[in-house]
């Protein structure tokens, strides 16, 4: 049998801007990591870094055992793991690429190559979605500037705008090591460390734009009893007036998603779209003080300063790295499908020729 041929991949280009084409949006990804300070990490430390690559195929094994895993094909350090997240979304750049007919752009805070990209114009002016994926740890001291926080705020102003933030999970965020332990049995992932704490960048910019939410835990979702499938979300379909979550039932199984806590009793500038039942079979102090979900897709609406939307939702749902189902597609296309409202503010400010 034939294998299929892969479009050929370029590598270490400027960015290509995408012209605005009326209704179609653009999408861009932006990694807010130090590409070489996560990969430089010292592999002696227990805590807040990357797995390495090595340490994956141990603990996946025998998952990464192909020839195309070895030392000759594929970086075995922390790098390796790095680049798993990167091979993890071409799903979702495929899937969206072909509903908005532009290719879905992927840019990094501080890239392979040691080129630092802040949030700014250059990636600003032909983006319709930003995707702001909070893989950082807190100890890289990644921060939003203000300059980088202004300009996302002037670019909320544009009609159509979504800002979608994705700060990753906070496991052991305490300096008591009995609890530390117990989050580590409850989610179940040798690969986590006792204590990784991630999304400085993105609570930088959360700060900024006064985005109430705070990323807490790592939680393991519930499955359907006797079967290895997540449990269904807990959908608030009134509040859902984009539709994002029509023909939505689940996301996908991931051993540690944050719960994205509300930091303030206005519910009427923020809305908690979906809940993910937790596993209730392993203790957790979150569960422990009573809950039995936690938040996992959260939507600011537009208001009388901001003509775009935010929302907040992992960065694993657009990953491939923990299993995919037609119901998470179904959540990218919609996604990717939202409309550009009449798109004319847009087409004014920020068409490319």
């Amino acid at each position: 049998m034939s294998t299929e041929l892969q479009p050929p991949r370029t590598y270490n280009q400027n960015h290509a801007p995408r012209k605005y084409t009326p209704g179609e949006r653009r999408i861009s990804i932006y990694w807010t990591w130090s590409y070489p300070w996560e990969s430089n990490r010292d592999v002696t430390q227990l805590d807040n870094r990357f797995s390495t690559m090595i340490e994956v195929r141990r603990v996946a094994w025998p998952a990464y055992e192909g020839t195309e895993w070895d030392g000759m094909h594929f970086l075995q350090g922390i790098a390796g793991t790095l680049e798993l997240f990167h091979r993890s979304t071409l799903a979702f750049q495929k899937g969206a690429g072909e509903v908005t007919g532009h290719p879905v752009a992927v840019f990094q805070r501080i890239d392979q190559a040691g080129y630092k990209l802040p949030i700014d114009e250059r990636i600003l002016s032909d983006t319709d979605t930003l995707m702001v994926f909070g893989l950082d740890h807190l100890v890289s001291e990644q921060q939003a500037s203000s300059g980088e926080i202004e300009a996302v705020g002037e670019w909320l102003k544009r009609d159509g705008t979504c800002l979608l933030l994705g700060p990753h999970h906070d496991v052991g965020f305490t300096e008591d090591m009995n609890q530390r332990q117990l989050e580590y049995t409850h989610h179940g992932d040798a690969l986590v460390p006792r204590q990784q704490r991630f999304g400085q960048y993105t609570r930088s910019m959360m700060k900024g734009l006064g985005v109430p939410v705070l990323n807490q835990y790592g939680l393991r979702p519930a499955v359907v009893k006797g079967t290895k499938q997540i449990a269904p979300l807990t959908i608030n379909k009134d509040l859902d007036k984009l539709g994002l979550l029509n023909g939505v039932t689940t996301f996908n199984f991931h051993p540690h998603l944050p719960h994205y806590a509300l930091t303030t009793d206005d519910t009427k500038s923020v809305h908690v779209l979906t809940r993910q039942p937790i596993d209730l079979d392993r203790p957790h102090p979150f569960t422990a003080a009573g809950n039995t979900e936690f938040n996992s897709c959260i939507w600011m609406p537009p208001n009388g300063q901001r003509a775009g939307h935010i929302l907040l939702a992992d960065s694993t749902i657009f990953t491939t790295l923990f299993g995919g189902v037609e119901s998470l597609e179904t959540f990218w296309k919609n996604l990717a499908s939202m409309p550009l409202a009449s798109g004319m503010q847009a087409k004014k400010t920020q068409a490319i020729a």
